[in-house]
Order: C-alpha cells, then structure tokens, then sequence
C-alpha cells in the first residue's frame, strides 16, 4: 500500500532579505539549517487527497504566504528505507 506524505515549506529569509523557493530547475528546495520550516500537514491513501489538501491549505495563514511550497512525497507502508545503513563524511554535520 502507498500513502502520500504532504509536507510545507516556510522558508527563511537570507541576509540580503531575499528568499529562495525553488533551484534553476524549478524544484522545491528547502535548507532547515539556514531556518528554513518544514511542516508535515497529513498522510493521505492518495495524491489526489493530498492535492484536496493543498487546495485548502493554500487560504490558511502562513501557508497562503507560500501558497506554492507544498511537497508531496509518496512512501510505500511497510517498506524499509536505509537498508544498507548510512556513513557520515567527516566535515558534513554541523555540531549544534
């Protein structure tokens, strides 16, 4: 069975004011170490379901200041992520 993640994207402004939404190619992009806010909004049984809700969503203070920063993921229940592990690079993980 597949469900349908919906997640929403505040993003934080940069120094210079300026927000970044999307890359060159016009996918979502999002970085929570710059302050950047995800939201998990529901799981629903379909994309359809999850698009209802952006719909609704979109009116709704906060969202409606990023009407288009929706980001539906599709996972499959029961399924194992990560099978393999992970290794962490020396360098990449900022200590908090």
């Amino acid at each position: 069975m597949e469900v349908f993640l919906l997640w929403h994207v505040r993003h934080a402004p940069k120094p210079d004011g300026s927000v970044e939404h999307a890359d060159g190619a016009g996918e979502l992009v999002w970085d929570e170490e710059q302050g950047d806010d995800l939201k998990i909004l529901g799981v629903y049984s379909s994309e359809r379901r999850a698009c209802e809700r952006i719909e609704r969503a979109r009116g709704l203070p906060g969202f409606a200041d990023e009407p288009d920063c929706f980001l539906t993921s599709r996972f499959v229940v029961d399924e194992d992520l990560w099978e393999d592990g992970f290794h962490t690079v020396p360098g990449e993980v900022s200590g908090g």
